[in-house]
């Protein structure tokens, strides 16, 4: 697993190995280039020196010198990310398959930006967004709640020159129910489809969990297509979505699974040690399959759609947990001659019992599943979410309670639009003025229609329609 270390970063010898070693290799794709262009000595020159400077720097974080394609070990990763040698028991753990923290305010999403090496969500990017769709932003930009970003500028010079991109997001199906914070990139994505009017792959990983869980095949696949209902409950439009099994589509598409062979060829043991953290006990099958989550982002992988063209940028919108199968399929892309899919991470969804871990499908009572009524909504949020309050009603009276800790508050920005009664609340609340109790009650009222509403739709959702947005098949979208 990568367990990232949250440690304050000053210059390139901060960097952590892996960020070291991406930015060697693009400086090295860059010395080439202008080699390649025949550019002025001085230029070539300082890039070189650059180029030096970073090896110098790598040498003295990993105890290696740099190789190319040759990703530093496992080993050099542990004492730049790992726990901290000195046994302090504060660092934040961020990988795909979990995520902590001490820190009753969640994770340090500033700090995880800086080790993650991705580039903070500003409101010049913000403003930017807003001025190309010619929409209002999503709350999920205006809140923060989508954070962090790689290349979206890119994606929007893209779309300003009228050429096409796609989005592409995923689900591991771990249970037949999903829950509220596994809606959080898929409301976000039908938006980004909505404004910019583009097609979306969705990919479910049901190949995954049954490596990862212990669960047999046929549950996964049926997990697969139960939570394709939910996804499909959001509202996609069927004529610019495909969802697609793992375990279905890799078999039965060649391009796919040649696009996957690529990149396996492409990233040695080594370097999925380092991102992952995977040991010679794991069985081969987690070893190969970042090569699947990774083949999404190209094109080609999906003929139906997008023909043998290769060159169509992707979006992903995701947790930022995910971020390591990326940034490996960033590293890759280049050299296998494809773009380097763009991402728009978000923060983690919560469990009721506090920001310092993400809810969990696994546990019921940390989450509020999309199954739950209205009564148990209720109850979980009265008996299970984490107070921000003080013990007694003087107290709070006087001192107020805390939002940054609060999980009602931190729910109601995920799910309250008004950005003018969230803003009402928090003073409220801060002030003393509004009661937990009282906060509570307005989550309730404000996720019990939420829910309602998904459940209603999800009904609506047939077989017939899963099958449909399952079926390979062209798509209806402009180039």
């Amino acid at each position: 697993m990568l367990i990232v270390k949250m440690t304050d970063c000053q210059g390139d010898a901060a960097r952590s190995p892996m960020e070291l070693y991406e930015k060697l290799t693009a400086q090295g794709d860059k010395v080439r280039s202008l080699k390649t262009a025949k550019a002025e000595k001085a230029e070539i020159d300082a890039a070189v020196q650059l180029l030096l400077k970073l090896k110098v720097d790598y040498k003295q974080a990993t105890g290696q010198d740099y190789k190319v394609g040759c990703p530093p070990s496992e080993n050099s990763l542990t004492s730049e990310n790992g726990l901290a040698a000195d046994g302090n028991n504060g660092d934040d753990e961020v990988n795909p398959w979990s995520v902590s923290t001490n820190n009753a305010k969640g994770v340090d999403y500033d700090k995880l930006i800086v080790r993650f090496g991705s580039s903070k969500i500003d409101q010049e990017l913000v403003d930017r967004i807003e001025k190309v769709t010619g929409q209002k932003p999503h709350h999920f930009l205006r809140r923060g709640i989508f954070f962090s970003h790689r290349d979206m500028h890119q994606v929007l010079d893209t779309y300003e020159k009228h050429k096409s991109f796609f989005l592409y997001t995923g689900r591991g199906p771990s249970s037949q129910a999903m829950h509220v914070g596994h809606l959080i990139p898929f409301i976000f994505t039908k938006w980004l489809q909505d404004v910019f009017d583009i097609p979306l792959v969705v990919q479910l990983t049901d190949d995954e969990k049954y490596l990862w869980k212990d669960l047999t095949l046929e549950q996964c696949h049926q997990f697969a297509v139960e939570n394709a209902k939910d996804i499909i409950a959001c509202g996609f439009d069927v004529n610019k979505t495909f969802i697609f099994s793992d375990l279905d589509y890799t078999g039965a598409s060649p391009q796919f699974y040649r696009n996957v062979v690529k990149i396996q060829k492409h990233v040695t043991f080594n370097q999925v040690k380092g991102i992952f953290g995977f040991t010679d006990s794991d069985c081969i099958g987690k070893i190969s399959f970042p090569a699947i989550q990774a083949a999404p982002s190209f094109s080609n992988s999906f003929p139906h759609i997008f023909g043998d063209k290769k060159d169509i940028q992707c979006l992903i919108p995701c947790a930022i947990d995910q971020d390591p199968y990326f940034r490996m399929t960033r590293d890759v892309a280049p050299r296998i001659g494809y773009p380097k899919p763009a991402l728009l991470h978000s923060t983690f969804f919560p469990a009721l019992q506090g920001a310092q871990t993400k809810m969990s499908a696994s546990d019921a009572n940390s989450s509020i599943f999309l199954t739950d009524t209205a009564k148990q909504i209720k109850n979980k949020i009265n008996k299970y979410a984490f107070s921000g309050g003080k013990d007694t009603v003087e107290e709070h009276r006087k001192y107020g309670g805390n939002v940054d800790v609060d999980v009602s508050f931190m729910y109601l920005t995920f799910f309250l639009e008004d950005d003018h009664k969230l803003e009402k609340i928090r003073q409220d609340y801060t002030s003393g003025a509004l009661l937990t109790g009282e906060l509570k009650k307005m989550l309730i009222e404000t996720l019990q229609p939420i829910i309602a509403e998904h459940q209603e739709q999800r009904k609506q959702v047939t077989d017939e329609m899963v099958k449909r947005f399952m079926t390979p098949r062209p798509l209806n979208f402009n180039l």
